[in-house]
């Protein structure tokens, strides 16, 4: 019997002694059995899978090299190892993967002629190593594409599988949205699964501007957030929940399918206020603060108010300059009486003094008429409603409003606490 190792670093094979067999016979060279140990992430039949190796047929040491180039090349995996041995009854290997530290979700944005669990039955059949994730690096979202591709050309529709890595500017990758080009899919009608009487108008009338639109699954979770969601958030559904859209193909050509558009709607249980709480908090008075808060004890729970009252919170900080003051909103929801009470954690911060200002798109002699009648000194500490008061004094002195678009940017420098102010004119369209 003769045993023999190599180690893999992230799919690369280091130099190995090559090995030459002798007195061995025929049989000792057919792979008899695999055994994969490491991963937690996959079963050992979907490694072997992966790897291209198959029970029973004949290999050699670079069959095994290339073996833990595919696994390690898909990028599912960090460090690979293997070992092998010869015997008369055949060769015996043994894999050890560590899989790779991140994966991130996959979504199909468009792919309207599949459900979701049909893509992942059929995705994961073509290639063993997806499960509805994949790692960062490496080139198994490529298989994932042409397994795609394929699933595509078999039900004879047109169009081009392509692939992004979604991520925040700058950031890590988030996602891979998977999508198909060429024909143009769009929304007949709207429809919202398990929504009550009371919500369902207001529902079906925030979605007319869908109709006609292109599917698009990422657009349509956008509005989920934005135009649906608020609606029961306004009613004290605390914990209503939209899932995605579920499309139905009603009508397909080579150059347009059109879809009908099912949202699963569970609004869960609705809750009355129980008392908000104010935390620590020194520089207002709890009169000043609960002044702004529209919600009564007893009353149905109005989330996105609430939200919108944070702001204003946060905004009456901001004249004295605490610029970086923040109010975070704490649910204390007790499910058998329905109600939920609100504590709200106040981290005043420290106060910010006014930075330089800078004024753009106007001529030289207009920005120095503004730059002499801004008052708020460097030093001084900011406040947050200064601009718009400024603005509105020139607007009776100068009418500027009456021909440009004006934007306030504040930009806070956490280093120095200050507050930089670009005033930005843009001409109004004629």
């Amino acid at each position: 019997m003769l045993l023999v190792g190599l180690f893999i670093s992230a799919g690369l094979a280091q130099s190995s002694r090559k090995l030459a067999p002798k007195d061995l016979p025929p049989s000792a060279f057919k792979l008899i059995s695999i055994k994969t140990t490491g991963t937690k992430r996959y079963t050992s039949d979907e490694v072997i899978a992966a790897s291209g190796l198959q029970i029973g047929e004949t290999v050699s040491e670079d069959d095994f090299k290339k073996a833990a180039r595919v696994l390690g090349e898909t990028g599912a995996f960090g460090d690979i190892q293997y070992s092998f041995e010869y015997s008369a009854d055949g060769t015996k290997l043994d894999l050890q993967v560590q899989d790779a530290d991140r994966f991130v979700p996959v979504h199909f944005d468009n792919l309207v002629w599949f459900s979701d669990q049909e893509l992942l039955d059929q995705l994961h059949a073509a290639v063993p190593l997806f499960q509805g994730q994949l790692p960062v690096g490496g080139d198994l979202a490529d298989e994932v594409s042409n397994a795609l591709q394929g699933l595509m050309i078999g039900r004879n529709l047109p169009g081009r599988v392509d692939y992004l890595r979604a991520a925040q500017e700058d950031g890590p990758v988030e996602a891979f949205v998977f999508a198909v080009t060429g024909p143009r899919i769009h929304i007949r009608n709207v429809a919202f699964a398990g929504a009550g009487a009371s919500e369902l108008p207001l529902l079906e009338s925030a979605a007319k501007k869908l109709q006609g639109t292109e599917y698009v699954l990422s657009i349509l979770r956008i509005h989920e957030d934005k135009n649906f969601l608020p609606i029961y958030l306004e009613r004290g559904y605390l914990k209503a929940k939209l899932g995605d859209a579920q499309p139905k193909v009603v009508q397909n050509t080579p150059e347009e399918t059109t879809v009908d558009v099912t949202f699963p709607v569970d609004p869960g249980r609705q809750y009355k206020l129980s008392e908000i709480e104010i935390g620590e908090h020194k520089l207002f008075s709890s009169e000043a603060l609960r002044a702004l808060i529209h919600a009564q004890p007893g009353g149905s729970v109005n989330a996105v108010q609430l939200d919108s009252d944070i702001e204003a919170m946060k905004k009456l900080y901001g004249t004295r300059g605490y610029m970086a003051a923040s109010i975070q909103a704490d649910p204390e929801m007790d499910d058998a009486n329905s109600t939920v009470k609100y504590v709200l954690r106040v981290r005043e911060g420290d106060v910010y003094s006014m930075g330089d200002l800078e004024i753009r798109g106007l001529d030289s002699h207009t920005t120095a008429r503004l730059q002499d009648g801004w008052t708020l000194r460097g030093g001084d500490p900011y406040d947050s409603s200064y601009p718009k008061r400024f603005l509105d004094h020139e607007e009776k002195e100068m009418g500027l409003m009456a021909d440009w678009n004006v934007s306030v940017r504040e930009s806070l420098n956490r280093d120095d606490k200050t507050v930089d102010v670009t005033l930005r004119f843009d001409p109004k369209a004629r």
